[in-house]
């Protein structure tokens, strides 16, 4: 398995991953998605056996804060460390800055937990309307 950048003939392949594991309410079409990538400034792909397998994108100013806003793998791929390994291609080379997420799905908190993610007690969220 291999984590790369992510390439514009790689927003089809996204797409169909983002689709097909519970994240279809969150984006519209492939130019949605890739104006949502080119709009974060950290995005990233697992790659096993030529197939995208996993993505992950951040939003961050790159000195004291980021966002890390998805991360997913594909089903038949979870437990396999890819997910871990997209986290920390996107953080680890900033230890110095704050990174936060939302943690709502099934199984979120205990993951991100591992990665030494914590639970806050001052962050606020307005939601989308």
């Amino acid at each position: 398995m291999q984590v790369r950048s992510i390439t514009a003939s790689d927003f089809e392949a996204i797409h169909r991953l983002l689709l097909t594991n519970g994240w279809a309410h969150r984006v519209g079409g492939v130019e949605e998605l890739g104006r949502l990538i080119s709009a974060s400034q950290r995005a990233v792909v697992a790659v096993a056996d030529d197939e995208i397998v996993g993505f992950a994108r951040a939003i961050t100013d790159g000195i004291s804060n980021g966002y890390l806003s998805m991360v997913v793998v594909a089903e038949p791929h979870r437990r396999r460390g890819i997910g871990k390994a997209l986290v920390e291609r996107l953080v680890e080379s900033e230890p110095h800055m704050t990174w936060v997420l939302r943690a709502g799905r099934e199984g979120a908190a205990g993951f991100f937990a591992k990665l030494g993610f914590s639970v806050s007690t001052i962050a606020m969220e307005r939601l989308r309307r």
